[in-house]
C-alpha cells in the first residue's frame, strides 16, 4: 500500500537549517504532486510547499518563500524540504501528502514529524 513517512524533525535553534524528508513507497509517483503542510498548536493546517514529481515545478507559501526549498530525490524516492533560517513561528507538525496531478484533493498523508524551533 502507499506509504508516506516523514523524518528529520526535532528540536532546533532559531536560524538553524534542518532538512525534512518524505519517503514515498507503494506506487509510482511520477504523475503525482507532493505537498508539505504544517499544523501549529491551536491553528489550522496550512500549506507550506508543493512540487510535481516528474516536472519539478514548485510552489511555496509566502511565509516560507526564500527560506524553504522543496525537491525530489529520485534515487531515494523522497521529497525533501530544506528549511533555512528557521524562526520560532515555524514550530509545527510537518506533514507530507500526495495527490494525482489532475486532482485537487490530497489522497495520501504521512503521520507527521514535529519541528520545534527555540529562540
Amino acid at each position: 500500500q502507499v506509504q508516506l513517512v516523514e523524518s528529520g524533525g526535532g528540536l532546533v535553534q532559531a536560524g538553524d537549517s534542518p532538512r525534512l524528508s518524505c519517503a514515498a513507497s507503494g506506487r509510482t509517483f511520477s504523475s503525482y504532486v507532493i505537498g508539505w503542510f504544517r499544523q501549529a498548536p491551536g491553528k489550522e493546517r496550512e500549506f507550506v510547499a508543493t512540487i510535481s514529481w516528474s516536472a519539478g515545478d514548485a510552489w511555496y507559501a509566502d511565509s516560507v518563500k526564500g527560506r524553504f526549498t522543496i525537491s525530489v530525490d529520485n534515487a531515494k524516492n523522497t521529497v525533501d524540504l530544506q528549511m533555512n533560517s528557521l524562526k520560532p513561528e515555524d514550530t509545527a507538525v510537518y506533514y507530507c501528502a500526495a495527490r494525482p496531478y489532475y486532482s485537487s484533493e490530497y489522497k495520501y498523508w504521512g503521520q507527521g514529524t514535529q519541528v520545534t524551533v527555540s529562540s
